[in-house]
């Protein structure tokens, strides 16, 4: 919605300069440290789509470049220098887990944080396959709440710690009331977010929803609310609520089962889920902290 409406160059996908190149590159300070990330990032998928070329970025990325913001900030600005427009963004998820680095590297960046009903959330990763645990047992659906709950709050965590420069959306709202969130959020940017101009451009998604049900969409209109209202069998739904309830409820949804139907996990599975935990804060320190973090990154720079 926000490349669609006006002045922002067009970059509709994730750049994971963070949570990937700022791992396997941690240090630019030296000149040999900046040519390596360069020289890495010209031969990669994401650099391919920018439209630029090699000697676009790097004189700047060679003498101005000191961290993964300098970095990100540089190829952004002149991907807008080439596009003739003013503003740049960008959305990988995992950032999430960045705010508190973004905001230190890139000092002026705003962060909108977008939060979307965790049944939902859960039920689509789910359909994907569920995230990657040491140990998932049966239930796909369980540990991605359980990710999603995690994720969420270490975003929030993060944006209490930058404050003002820190906005929070649902999901819902979005979509139900978008002329009204749009003036909000709008207001926060410091942009006209248009929803007819939106509506009439429509990059990306706006045309073409993401989905990992595209199986639903040419027999009904597309509605990604509540599709765990039908979609999530009712036992598993209230051990869902009972293991993730109380963030749901903080961030404003409805419980759908009784406190009677809710009943706490058998103790074998609180164990595993708290080794959940555990394995996402493990892979978050050794990424972040320790010298080992490059061997957790994917070998291959994917879109």
């Amino acid at each position: 919605m926000i490349l669609s409406s006006g002045d922002f160059a067009f970059y509709p996908w994730e750049s994971s300069t963070f949570s990937y190149l700022g791992v396997k590159f941690r240090h630019l300070t030296s000149l040999k440290e900046r040519k390596n990330v360069l020289d890495f990032f010209v031969r990669t998928e994401r650099f391919a789509v920018l439209g630029l070329e090699r000697n676009d970025i790097e004189s700047r990325v060679l003498s101005e470049c000191v961290n993964i913001g300098d970095f990100l900030r540089i190829v952004m600005e002149e991907m807008c220098r080439k596009q003739a427009v003013h503003r740049w963004m960008e959305k990988t998820p995992d950032h999430a887990l960045y705010i508190s680095n973004i905001k230190q590297s890139i000092p002026d960046a705003l962060i909108v944080h977008i939060i979307r009903d965790g049944r939902d959330v859960a039920l689509s990763l789910a359909n994907r396959g569920g995230r990657r645990f040491l140990w998932r047992g049966r239930s796909q659906l369980l540990p991605s709440g359980v990710f999603w709950k995690w994720i969420v709050q270490k975003a929030r965590a993060g944006g209490r710690h930058i404050g003002q420069d820190y906005y929070e959306l649902h999901y819902e709202d979005l979509v139900t009331k978008p002329r009204e969130m749009l003036a909000k959020l709008g207001d926060f940017i410091g942009h006209d977010l248009d929803y007819d101009r939106i509506l009439r451009v429509g990059s990306g998604c706006v045309s073409h929803p993401n989905t990992s049900f595209p199986q639903l969409a040419p027999a009904s209109p597309f509605n990604p609310i509540g599709r765990w209202k039908t979609q999530c069998p009712l036992e598993e739904l209230a051990m869902f609520e009972s293991l993730v309830g109380d963030s749901l409820e903080e961030l404003g949804y409805s419980l759908s089962t009784s406190t009677q139907q809710r009943r706490r996990p058998p103790l074998s599975m609180t164990a595993s889920l708290a080794l959940y935990v555990a394995q996402l804060e493990m892979k978050v320190w050794i990424k972040t902290k320790s010298p080992f973090g490059a061997l957790l990154v994917k070998s291959r720079y994917q879109m």
